[in-house]
């Protein structure tokens, strides 16, 4: 009797082993965007994931957490528990408001990362009847006219506001910063002169820059983009080593083990690398990463790095 015992025992201890032990995921994934539904962030992660669900057997089910600039839904995935059923997708807004919002409750630099999808740069563009035609133009008569230049942005904190400040910081020049609730009324008033410049996504500027609406200065990016191909870099203006790129990651909650973030990292940049894919990203704008976790997590923590420096440099607090 007594042998029977320890054999049921060490039964059901086995069982309960190879239940817990069951290969992930083993039930649905929760994936937040901290954006609203069609946002560029809300897209590509349903692009990707639809994907990925396919190919790891399982749903990735995603939902929209948007407010306070990302940090709602950042918050929640930062808060959950780390076993790979909670995801976020990443924004350069994440970084930003570590060092804008002074009262966030998580660590912006604890995320466990997976991976970073996608880079995109952001066009600087003028209006039409603005004097300077070329970004070294733009430098040098900002230069000469300090306080005279209004440059347009999305609101107050996002990544095309710090990009505006990092310019400002980097070439030594000041202008006036003008935020705007959206890109409609942004492009509206670009196009109308009541600004001079902007920074946008390159896609959400492309239309106008086509259609000779607007003139396209630089893009934000180290090198020229593919889809403007004679637009210079701002480094090529004579900034030197700037850079400021919209991308699109995807992150675990601290603590989540490694060989989970493994797993995702790569059946997701087999999709990433899917020659359809990847088409359907670079004509949308967009260069493919797929890095590893590691490469994701020292970019994470130079991005933090970075914009750390443009928020303090030009006092921005954001509620």
């Amino acid at each position: 009797m007594k042998l029977f015992h320890i054999a049921t025992t060490w039964a059901l201890a086995v069982a309960a082993g190879a239940a817990t032990a069951q290969p992930y995921p083993n039930r649905p994934v929760k994936v937040i965007v901290p954006f609203a539904t069609g946002a560029a962030s809300d897209v590509i992660t349903r692009l990707v994931f639809d994907r990925v669900g396919a190919a790891m057997g399982q749903n990735f089910v995603v939902e929209n957490r948007p407010g306070a600039g990302g940090t709602v839904g950042s918050e929640f995935v930062a808060k959950a528990p780390p076993d790979g059923y909670t995801l976020l997708t990443s924004t350069a807004a994440l970084p930003i408001s570590a060092g804008a919002y002074k009262n966030l409750r998580y660590d912006s630099g604890a995320f466990s990362s997976v991976t970073v999808m996608t880079h995109s740069p952001l066009a600087f563009a003028s209006n039409l009847n603005f004097p300077p035609k070329t970004i070294r133009e733009f430098i040098d008569y900002a230069k000469a006219n300090p306080g005279k230049v209004n440059f347009g942005s999305l609101g107050i904190a996002t990544s095309h506001h710090l990009t505006g400040e990092k310019l400002k910081l980097d070439a030594g020049i000041d202008m006036v910063h003008v935020p705007y609730k959206g890109s409609s009324a942004a492009h509206t008033d670009l196009i109308g002169g009541q600004i001079q410049v902007m920074f946008d996504n390159l896609v959400a500027l492309l239309p106008q820059i086509k259609a000779g609406k607007v003139r396209a200065l630089a893009v934000s990016s180290a090198k020229r983009h593919p889809l403007l191909p004679d637009v210079p870099s701002i480094a090529e203006g004579g900034v030197r080593d700037f850079e400021a790129v919209a991308w699109f990651g995807v992150l675990a909650p601290p603590g989540t083990p490694r060989d989970i973030t493994g797993r995702l990292n790569t059946e997701i940049v087999k999709v990433l690398n899917q020659p359809d894919m990847k088409q359907r990203l670079t004509d949308g704008g967009s260069l493919v990463i797929g890095n590893s976790p590691e490469e994701a997590d020292r970019f994470l923590k130079s991005e933090i790095a970075r914009w750390g420096v443009v928020v303090k440099a030009a006092n921005i607090t954001a509620e």
